[in-house]
């Protein structure tokens, strides 16, 4: 039996899938909304350090599972590998309602407004394909506003004087600051520099309904047990299905788009619950799956109209993979500087976002989570064995008296790193599976070095008697923030989408999530995605008034 013809389908319950599904749905307009994993659950997220974060990649236990999602990899050498969701190099995205939102840190950064005029700002680099955003901060200005309040951010960023303009200050004052976040900030302004707290989508009082965060150590790749971390899953999806013209599928693994006899999307086809072959039929597709299975799927819905792939007929889409390069110094110190007070990070400063001298871009840098017993061990300095007395008595001796800051580099596109679908491997479903392959821009190392000894200086500020910094190698990265693969633009030559995410020369698609990044900034991207989200959704809503995106 088919299918009830629905107006849109959604492919992905994450940040930008789940702000759509809201609109659209408030709107009027009927959705199916479909994703993957399951609902997250405290239950399936027990806190378990090992489990967590010694065994797995951030957010893969939310999925997806590892024998039924494998990716191909192209090592430097040409070589190719399989790797699984629990495996670093696959790149994962958790996979579930809510996505990377239930298990990420919450950071809640808007992009300064030179992140989207980086072309402008800093030139041509060679060996890059960097370019401008077709859009401003100010054009994304009221949905970064609409993200804060309708999640709930938490935070004062009003000391940052590189921040570009807001209207109205964040709904939530900052959580107090721990041990380690005041020693910090401390010394950041000795140093002439300007700290300030950190914006998060984590309740510091109760908001909507939801209780404050409760200070515990397992946060980043944890679920929320108190519901006080604000994502998708607990914020705009309820609210689209409260509207009564939302239905959400689990468990639904999207095959490829289906096409009409004029070329254009008329549906999906995927694998239910239950791995049947199902239809859905729609007036509009909106791809939602972040920037590796986005390119993923357009790649894999090839016809005689669109024989390279949907949006692919300049060779664009899985292009410009980019993620952030993370950028560190640790300290050792002569007193405890932990208290074991969560979350962790609270304060940052973007003095070094900008404007260093003969670098392109930079990083904001900030004090980290608090780490659990087996994530310090990541931080042993060089020289101090992984195992053995000597590993135990560092670990007592260095548990409390440790801080460290750092922070994600603003990485430069390339052409060449990408996702492409691989000839021969497939998942669980026989769906060809996505094949990645590229490495960082070589100027990405020059501003980590630039970076880390910033952050050095930092923490022999605080007091460390010994500091060890930390840069990135040229290994391809994405992640949870995972971006640039169907990058927005004005020209169809050079782009996959144009300014409001519609795919260019198929009316009725859109690509809406990181994907459509044309580069990610210095800063944890989700408030940027569910702010573009947003500004798509509101042309969607207004032409589909119009139109309906038929004709």
């Amino acid at each position: 039996m088919s299918l009830k013809h629905v107006n849109a389908v959604i492919v992905g319950a994450g940040a930008a899938g789940g702000v759509v599904a809201r609109q659209l749905a408030s709107a009027g307009i009927g959705v199916v909304l479909f994703e993957r994993g399951g609902w997250p659950s405290n239950a399936g997220c027990r806190k378990d350090d090992l489990r967590n974060q010694r065994t797995s990649v951030l957010g893969h236990p939310f999925g997806p599972d590892d024998e039924r999602n494998p990716r191909v990899v192209v090592e430097n050498n040409g070589q190719t590998r399989i790797v699984r969701p629990s495996e670093g190099g696959y790149q994962n995205n958790a996979a579930c309602v809510g996505s990377g939102t239930v298990s990420y840190g919450a950071m809640a950064w808007r992009f300064m407004p030179q992140d989207f005029k980086m072309r402008s700002t800093y030139g041509a680099m060679p060996g890059s394909t960097l370019d401008d955003w077709p859009i401003s901060y100010d054009d994304l200005e009221p949905h970064y506003e609409r993200a804060e309040w309708e999640l709930g951010v938490s935070g004062d960023v009003a000391p940052d004087p590189f921040k570009g303009p807001r209207k109205k200050p964040l709904p939530m004052p900052p959580l107090p600051g721990n041990k380690e976040c005041e020693l910090l900030r401390a010394a950041a302004r000795r140093l002439g520099w300007h700290p300030f707290d950190v914006p998060m989508a984590r309740n510091s009082v109760p908001f909507q309904g939801r209780q404050a965060c409760m200070r515990c150590r397992w946060c980043v790749g944890f679920a929320c047990e108190v519901n006080a971390k604000n994502g998708t899953h607990n914020t705009v999806i309820p609210a689209a299905l409260a509207t009564g013209h939302c239905e959400l599928r689990t468990g639904c693994m999207v095959k490829e788009i289906l096409i009409d006899a004029r070329g254009h999307p008329r549906g999906v086809a995927y694998f239910d619950a239950d791995d049947r072959l199902q239809e859905q039929t729609a007036d509009i597709v909106v791809v939602s799956s972040a920037a590796i299975e986005s390119a993923r799927l357009l790649l894999n819905s090839k016809s005689g109209f669109h024989p390279h792939g949907l949006g692919n007929r300049y060779d664009w889409v899985g292009r410009n993979l980019q993620g952030h390069s993370y950028v560190r110094s640790a300290g050792l110190f002569d007193f405890e500087v932990q208290d074991d007070i969560g979350p962790g990070s609270g304060v940052a400063l973007c003095d070094f976002a900008h404007g260093n001298p003969g670098l392109t871009g930079g990083a904001m840098l900030t004090t980290e989570f608090l780490r659990s017993p087996y994530q310090f061990v990541e931080k042993t300095p060089p020289g101090v064995p992984r195992w053995g007395l000597e590993h135990k008595l560092w670990m007592r001796r260095a548990y409390l008296r440790h801080a460290s800051a750092g922070g994600p580099i603003e990485e430069l596109p390339t052409w060449d790193s990408r996702v492409e679908v691989d000839r021969q491997a497939k998942d669980y479903w026989g769906i060809p599976v996505a094949r990645l392959s590229g490495q960082k821009h070589p100027h990405v190392i020059e501003v980590a070095k630039f970076v880390a000894a910033k952050c050095d200086v930092w923490m022999k500020e605080a007091g460390a008697i010994k500091t060890w910094p930390s840069i990135p190698n040229r290994a391809l990265s994405g992640g949870q923030h995972q971006a640039g693969t169907c990058r927005m633009g004005n020209d169809p030559k050079t782009s996959v989408v144009n300014r409001h995410c519609q795919v260019h020369d198929v009316g009725n698609l859109f690509v809406i999530d990181g994907s459509v990044h044309v580069t990610n900034g210095c800063f944890n991207p989700v408030l940027t995605i569910m702010a573009v989200a947003y500004w798509a959704s509101d042309y969607i809503v207004k032409e589909w008034k119009g139109s309906k995106f038929r004709g």
